[in-house]
C-alpha cells in the first residue's frame, strides 16, 4: 500500500552542520496523488515551501526553498527515502544539495512528530 504524506508533521531530528534546519523547525506535508508539497519554519529558517514527486518505491524527490532568519534566501534538492517506525510514523532519510546560497551538500533525519493529546 502507498505510503500517504498527507497532513503529516514532521521534526529534524538529525541533520549535517552545513543544513539550516534543526529541532525546531516544523514541516506541513500534504498530498495529492504522486505530488507532495509543504511548508516549514522553525529554528534558522524563517519560511520554508517544498515540492516533490513521489516515486514508485514511496521515495520524494524533492526540490525546496526558504528564507533564513537573517533574510537569506537558499533553495536546494533533496532524495528523501521513507521508513514506517513500529509505531506507524514516518522517518524520512534525506540527501540533499544547495543549488543556491551554497554549494556544500549533507544528510538530515526527520520523523513524524507524535499527536498532540
Amino acid at each position: 500500500m502507498p505510503i500517504s504524506f498527507d497532513n503529516r508533521l514532521f521534526t529534524t531530528v538529525a541533520n549535517s552542520a552545513n543544513g539550516d534546519v534543526s529541532a525546531a523547525t516544523t514541516f506541513h506535508y500534504r498530498q495529492a496523488g504522486n505530488i507532495v508539497w509543504g511548508t516549514y519554519a522553525g529554528g534558522a529558517v524563517g519560511m520554508g515551501t517544498l515540492i516533490a514527486s513521489v516515486s514508485s518505491d514511496g521515495s520524494l524527490d524533492m526540490r525546496y526553498q526558504h528564507v533564513t532568519t537573517s533574510g537569506e534566501m537558499k533553495t536546494g534538492k533533496c532524495v528523501s527515502r521513507p521508513e514506517t517506525l513500529s509505531d506507524g510514523r514516518l522517518r524520512l532519510h534525506e540527501q540533499w544539495r544547495w543549488t543556491e546560497g551554497g554549494i556544500e551538500s549533507g544528510e538530515s533525519v526527520v520523523e513524524e512528530m507524535l499527536p498532540r493529546a
